[in-house]
């Protein structure tokens, strides 16, 4: 995008983002997603993401999200357990390795910088 924009994100439509097998750890969670905003030298990103119910592991990007619908617990394996939902504000830290228990569709706006 050139310009300044706004989204209806509750709307906004997503497209698959297949997880690698080795990330889920049971149920058949399936990721959907939509970069909206990519900086030039492509460093830092911004987009919509949403996972349906299940138990998946990541290693984690610098990101910013904000949940919009949903709940999910994540657990770090070298630190805290966040519990998120509708109207919550996250960091993660790069290199994070976590294990999301994705309770209810989630689904976030994040800005995540490389």
């Amino acid at each position: 995008m050139t310009h300044s924009f706004a989204l209806h994100i509750p709307d906004a439509e997503l497209e698959p983002e297949p997880l690698a097998p080795e990330q889920i750890v049971s149920g058949n969670p399936e990721v959907t997603g939509k970069v909206v905003w990519e900086s030039a030298d492509g460093r830092q990103i911004r987009g919509i993401w949403q996972i349906t119910p299940g138990v998946v592991t990541d290693t984690e990007a610098d990101e910013l999200f904000v949940v919009v619908s949903g709940s999910a617990t994540i657990d770090f394996e070298d630190g805290p357990t966040l519990r998120v939902g509708p109207g919550d504000m996250a960091v993660l830290r790069a290199g994070d390795r976590t294990t999301w228990t994705v309770h209810e569709t989630l689904r976030k706006a994040y800005a995540i910088s490389l």
